[in-house]
């Protein structure tokens, strides 16, 4: 059975105060709900980890980071390290997310290498992908995904691959207000899922949890988590509003 996850992408928003209350508010909401079979996690911006972790400390909601660098230590200034994250009990980490991509140039092969940092010190990747908007339109959005997936993970032996947590999200629909529909998403999603199955074989490909990421919100994540191969959502702007958030989860819990 695939555990529901709720990862809550706060990207570069909110003061340290705002981010504070936002992450009480979150955790007294959770402590209340019976998760069962759902996992809450929350990935602040670095300067607020250990504030994040503190609050949640001995809750049933996890921490990760945003981005992490693929080497260990070195003159990397502004950079965030593996063993920094591990020391910190992390448990997560983004890797792959379209804005890193986009902005800063981050390559599939850069990617396998963030993997395979996180990997060694114990940090369950949360790995993006997904098209682009001309990709879609010119029906390539499945070769776009299963290159990412063979560039970037499909290195890894069974055992690692296991930790990994996928999250699907069609560029164009970050941010822009536009979801990619419920049937949309489910196709890709079971796309994924048939890859990992070509790689890995049926039970790991059953047993990975598959994420929806992309405008996904309190109005639409019925119709999204609803769906039999969507295990939840990487949420951005969603996750920054409190009540919305716990809405999001009470969704998930219904649909686990």
């Amino acid at each position: 059975m695939r555990t529901t996850l709720l990862a809550a992408n706060w990207k570069m928003n909110k003061t340290f105060q705002e981010a504070e209350d936002l992450t009480a508010h979150i955790t007294e909401a959770v402590e209340k709900l019976n998760l069962n079979k759902v996992e809450v996690i929350l990935c602040p911006p670095a300067p607020y980890l250990e504030m994040v972790l503190d609050l949640t400390d001995e809750t049933h909601v996890a921490v990760g980071a945003q981005n992490i660098n693929d080497h260990e230590f070195g003159a990397y200034t502004g950079e965030i390290s593996a063993p920094m994250l591990r020391s910190m009990e992390v448990e997560y980490c983004i890797i792959g997310h379209s804005e890193r991509r986009k902005y800063f140039g981050e390559s599939n092969e850069l990617l396998a290498r963030k993997i395979d940092m996180a990997l060694r010190f114990g940090i369950a990747p949360i790995f993006c992908c997904g098209e682009l908007l001309p990709e879609r339109e010119a029906g390539n959005h499945f070769e776009v995904v299963r290159r990412q997936f063979e560039e970037s993970l499909f290195h890894l032996e069974e055992k690692d691959f296991r930790t990994v947590v996928v999250a699907y999200e069609p560029v164009w629909a970050i941010g822009t207000g536009v979801n990619a529909t419920r049937e949309q998403a489910q196709e890709m999603h079971a796309y994924i899922r048939q890859l990992i199955l070509s790689k890995y074989g049926e039970r790991v490909a059953q047993e990975a949890p598959i994420l929806y990421g992309g405008s996904c919100n309190a109005g639409n994540a019925f119709d999204l988590f609803s769906q039999p191969d969507v295990d939840g959502g990487l949420i951005g702007g969603a996750s920054l509003k409190g009540e919305e958030f716990v809405e999001m989860i009470r969704i998930a819990i219904n649909c686990a």
